[in-house]
């Protein structure tokens, strides 16, 4: 079995950034055995520093080509092992917008795919 996978996500203000957030929160629920934790990348440095520094895999979950998540792993000197793209995923940005049931489904299913697979969306 893989290591256990941390979810940074990008939890920007737009329906893309929220939907992160809660899809990371779902997939950890869905996935106790195989998602350890699921942090924001707004958390201060420090604390993503440390989670990365224990976490078996880490995943960076952005929720468009902005790459919140990704940028701010990269500034602390980490290269995530899996990156997941809302937008790559068929979920367009849709401003401020709330997050839809049904693309809170669509990320989470992609997310745990790629954890299972190893392959990059």
């Amino acid at each position: 079995m893989a290591e256990p996978v941390t979810l940074i996500t990008c939890s920007g203000l737009s329906n893309t950034g929220k939907l992160t957030d809660r899809a990371g929160m779902v997939v950890q629920q869905r996935s106790p055995g195989s998602v350890e934790a699921s942090l924001p990348a707004s958390r201060p440095s420090a604390s993503l520093e440390e989670a990365a520094r224990y976490a078996g895999r880490i995943l960076a979950l952005d929720g468009c080509d902005d790459a919140c998540a990704l940028r701010k792993l990269r500034e602390l000197g980490v290269e995530p092992d899996l990156h997941v793209i809302a937008t790559e995923c068929g979920i367009v940005k849709n401003g401020m917008a709330e997050p839809r049931f049904d693309e809170i489904e669509r990320l989470v299913g992609a997310v745990i795919e790629t954890i299972r697979d190893g392959q990059q969306f």
